[in-house]
């Protein structure tokens, strides 16, 4: 097998990194005379965007704020209404700070300022013709791992869909990866993010396009985060934990670049495009579900990931030696994780019923880019049965 592995051409990390970005940015990319920093609420109301536009200044950088609110998981409309919004103002190097929503956004408007074509032409893999503006992409979550991928995510509302754009031209000049920023992370964000990141590392762990490079990092992402979640749910204020939560993410992010993930994301997509699911939500809802109905094609793999987890875990010394009882284990210990971190067990609450699954399956066939990279090929019914669990049984 020929692997091609790239990732951000620098990472800057540990606490207290975030203080350098200036620096670094002077370093990396050298005559850098105006940014533009792209940003959330949340992140404007906590003072690290003014923070960090006051650290540039001090460079003789001039950092402008895009003021907009940049949605959870953005439409391709809202892209472009941003892209709009900038109109013809120039920037050196675009700077992204804040959850994967954010990172993602700025990557497509660095695409948009130098490719003259609509946002949705660029859907699907490679179709982006040029380079876009230098970004520099700092997470303030430990979920989609976007600061170190090719990839972006948006929602086509009139598709009722989520569909990836995923090219080389989106990695990033530098990615900051610095904990401290995630500490004050709420709990429901710690959750749905940190699944999400766990999501990334296993599927890309299972898929059919799994190689040396991508079962390094996805193991070792498995390996922190197995070990750091729940600590990092309960106890926010852990450095330990969200470092080890950040890096994880990272690292499932780097497997993802290399390998690419499958079946749960694919299914997840509508229920995010169609009912406003949260993408790290319905990944984590999904990912024992999906693992149970193939646990047939991947069981060998998915012992291998239970050592990493046990490791994590520090439960190392129970492992069994059949591949079939660590696989279950696997399968348990995910089962777990969800209920202890609040993840919802029911597509009831969301509004979706019975009649929906046949749509729901329909638009999860249809992503293909995942669907292929799975290790079994499921038919509609199987699909549809595997949502069906996600439901409550009537007279229960």
């Amino acid at each position: 097998m020929i692997t091609l592995f790239q990732t951000a051409g620098s990472i800057l990390a540990g606490a207290g990194s975030f203080r350098s970005v200036a620096g670094q940015i002077r370093s990396q990319l050298g005559s850098v005379r105006r940014a533009l920093l792209v940003t959330s609420p949340s992140i404007r109301r906590n003072g690290w965007a003014e923070e960090l536009r006051k650290q540039l200044a001090s460079t003789g950088i001039v950092a402008d704020i895009l003021e907009d609110d940049i949605r959870p998981e953005p439409a391709a409309g809202d892209i472009e209404s941003m892209h709009a919004k900038i109109g013809g103002e120039t920037f050196d190097v675009y700077i992204g700070l804040g959850g994967g929503s954010v990172l993602d956004a700025t990557k497509l408007l660095a695409a948009l300022a130098t490719n003259n074509r609509p946002l949705e032409s660029m859907l699907g893999t490679d179709n982006i013709e040029n380079d876009g503006i230098p970004t520099v992409l700092i997470p303030t979550t430990s979920g989609t791992g976007s600061e170190v991928t090719p990839n972006a995510i948006v929602t086509l509302p009139e598709r009722q869909l989520k569909i990836g754009i995923v090219s080389r031209r989106l990695y990033p000049k530098l990615a900051v990866l610095d904990p401290e920023l995630t500490l004050t992370l709420p709990k429901a964000v710690t959750a749905a993010t940190g699944m999400d990141a766990f999501t990334h590392a296993l599927e890309s762990f299972i898929g059919r396009k799994a190689n040396p490079i991508s079962d390094m990092f996805a193991l070792e992402a498995i390996r922190l985060i197995s070990g750091s979640i729940i600590e990092a749910y309960e106890n926010g204020s852990s450095i330990a934990a969200r470092s080890a939560m950040l890096y994880g993410s990272a690292y499932g992010g780097m497997a993802l670049a290399a390998s690419g993930t499958a079946a749960v994301h694919a299914l997840a997509y509508p229920l995010g495009g169609r009912f406003g699911i949260a993408h790290g939500v319905a990944n984590a809802m999904l990912l024992p579900h999906v693992m149970e109905a193939q646990l047939d094609a991947v069981a060998s793999r998915l012992s291998l990931a239970a050592e990493a987890m046990r490791q994590g875990t520090g439960s190392i010394g129970d492992c069994s030696n059949d591949a079939g009882t660590e696989a279950e284990w696997a399968l348990e210990q995910l089962a777990e994780w969800t209920r202890r971190v609040g993840i919802p067990q029911n597509l009831a609450e969301y509004g979706i019923t019975e009649p929906d699954l046949p749509s729901l399956a329909e638009s999860a066939s249809h992503v293909t880019r995942l669907m292929d990279n799975n290790p079994k090929s499921f038919t509609l019914g199987e699909l549809e049965r595997i949502y069906r669990k996600l439901l409550p049984v009537e007279g229960i």
